[in-house]
């Protein structure tokens, strides 16, 4: 990969990670917010509990990506980035646009989903 499209990935990357960390702040605020909440009834209890749920998977999910940014972000450095983790073979450009921190090729993609299962 060149230099400039190196340079490329990692801006999307970096400006991704600022976002994700502002957002992880954010849920973890309105979680505080939610646990200090004055609860009147089974209603306010069901309905606090379901977006402390919600939130608690966007959090999750949104730490498992920074994971995976950060790993890029690595990649980066090492200038081993865009290689297939399984195949070797490079990951498209097109499938990094769309998820620039991606591990697999489009090829090896659904093999590796369908032995995590």
């Amino acid at each position: 990969m060149r230099e400039n499209e190196l340079h490329y990935f990692e801006e999307i990357l970096l400006a991704r990670k600022v976002q994700i960390i502002k957002n992880l702040n954010g849920v973890e605020a309105e979680m505080m917010q939610l646990r200090e909440c004055e609860l009147n009834d089974e209603g306010d209890y069901a309905s606090i509990s379901n977006d402390n749920m919600v939130e608690s998977a966007i959090g999750a999910q949104q730490s498992q990506e920074l994971l995976e940014i950060e790993t890029a972000l690595g990649k980066i450095k090492a200038k081993q980035y865009g290689i297939c983790e399984m195949c070797e073979d490079d990951i498209g450009f097109q499938r990094l646009k769309v998820k620039p921190h991606a591990r697999y090729c489009i090829v090896c993609r659904p093999i590796v989903e369908k032995n995590r299962v």
